[in-house]
């Protein structure tokens, strides 16, 4: 069953199993124990830190193992944050950050500190100029991912790195989605990662932090990990993380060149094949592996029910695949189609033969899926009724309902007359105008309504 969800969790690689079961025998003492079964130990987990911190491109003395890398994330940001509260209480971090990021910023928020959230273009990338005229004199940590986890795009990390440092404001860089690729840009001053992204055991995290930088950990701390991460290590796990990291990153290159031609065939295909499909984040300047795109008139979670019986496991973040009924805070700040999307993540080992399966049963899924909601056919708007405004109620239908029932009726509108869609469905913000620059109509604007949000879409073609 072809598993393309890397992504969210790269399946264990061999090496990593090997290390994994040695280490099982061989690093199950406590390393801070001075008889032989903990020298052993120690001797494990020293080698693991170096190899890790090679990897990363810092000292030993600077890398802890971690939980997981969202431990590693809330950690570094609230050491970063109290090591510099004298310098302020200010945070910058670009919209489409992880949810570990953002919750970190909101906790901030909530015991009366700031957050600047920059924004990004239509591809997920934030601009370097924007994010330094974000940096203020009372700025105590700048927050950055090395690539997006759902859209594979990556950030400008030198340019903001530089402009980090001409502040004189510490730049931390999540580079769980591109560690185990290759290094980071210099200059950032802390680093966290995952080792489950890269083909290593969940369940253990990296963070750097680089000497120099203030840093106070917060919360009860002992002496393991430089007390950035307190209590005892899963060492087996750590060691196998390292493992990992190390084969992973020395087949990077091939690989990556590799699975890098798989993306662009499915970049290139999947509008081919079918219709009304927008293709997410930045064509060049992405991960290798990952691709996302979003299908109109396609609820999301049908959609991955239905590829899933064929055999093919993705994922997505369409707000109807979620629970919290809005769509992923990183579509949303992108401003893209979120409904119908899904994410392709190829695990190393891909093969040619399984991206083609999936190319051929993409097509015959959609439509099925759209012929089941009542979408739309390709054909045209008819010539237009005589009424110049048409109100169209969608209270209480989720995504892609509301999308769906605006292109049903907007040939009853003639050409120059409007449409507004009710609708209390936080997707429509964006499905609605990615609608309407997908079909070539104009997108008016929103205002307030007694119930949701008024929608209005004038007709220009």
């Amino acid at each position: 069953m072809p598993y393309f969800d890397a992504a969210s969790a790269a399946p264990l690689h061999p090496v990593a199993r090997q290390a994994l079961l040695a280490a099982l025998d061989e690093g199950w003492a406590d390393p801070a124990r001075l008889y032989r079964e903990g020298r052993r130990a120690r001797l494990l987990l020293d080698a693991a830190r170096e190899a890790s911190a090679e990897a990363v491109g810092c000292r030993p003395d600077e890398l802890a193992f971690t939980p997981s890398g969202t431990r590693a994330l809330h950690d570094g940001i609230a050491g970063a944050l109290a090591g510099r509260r004298r310098a302020g209480r200010h945070l910058v971090v670009s919209a489409v950050e992880h949810s570990a990021v953002l919750h970190s910023g909101d906790a901030l928020e909530a015991e009366g500190g700031s957050v600047t959230r920059v924004p990004v273009d239509r591809s997920g990338r934030v601009d370097p100029a924007g994010y330094a005229a974000a940096l203020r004199p009372d700025t105590a940590l700048a927050a950055l991912q090395s690539a997006n986890h759902e859209v594979g795009t990556e950030q400008p990390v030198a340019e903001v790195a530089g402009a980090c440092r001409e502040a004189g404001v510490p730049l931390l860089v999540d580079a769980a989605q591109s560690l185990g690729w290759g290094p980071v840009a210099p200059g950032w001053s802390l680093l966290t990662a995952s080792a489950h992204k890269w083909g290593g055991p969940a369940g253990v995290g990296l963070l750097a932090v680089r000497k120099g930088v203030r840093f106070a950990a917060r919360g009860p701390v002992d002496e393991r990990e430089s007390g950035r991460a307190p209590g005892f290590p899963d060492l087996p796990a750590v060691v196998a993380a390292a493992a990992s990291l190390r084969a992973v990153r020395a087949e990077a290159a091939e690989e990556a060149a590799r699975l890098r031609a798989l993306v662009d065939r499915i970049r290139a295909r999947v509008p081919e094949l079918v219709p009304d499909v927008e293709i997410v984040g930045d064509p060049v300047r992405r991960l290798p592996h990952l691709v996302t795109f979003s299908c109109l008139y396609v609820d999301g979670e049908t959609l991955l029910h239905a590829l899933d019986r064929e055999g093919f496991s993705v994922s997505s973040g369409s707000s109807c695949t979620s629970s919290t009924l809005e769509p992923s805070h990183v579509l949303r700040a992108m401003g893209v189609l979120s409904e119908g999307n899904v994410r392709v993540s190829l695990p190393r080992g891909a093969s040619s033969e399984d991206v083609e399966a999936f190319l051929g049963v993409l097509p015959g899924v959609v439509a099925s899926v759209r012929e089941r909601l009542g979408a739309p056919s390709d054909a045209a708007p008819t010539a237009g009724g005589t009424a110049e405004d048409l109100v169209l109620d969608s209270l209480g239908k989720r995504c892609p309902i509301p999308v769906i029932e605006l292109a049903k009726v907007i040939g009853d509108v003639p050409v120059g007359g409007v449409v507004t869609v009710l609708s209390d469905d936080e997707a429509a913000r964006l499905d609605i105008p990615a609608w309407c620059e997908m079909r070539g109509q104009e997108y008016v604007g929103e205002r307030a309504a007694e119930r949701g949000v008024a929608y209005r879409v004038r007709r220009r073609a």
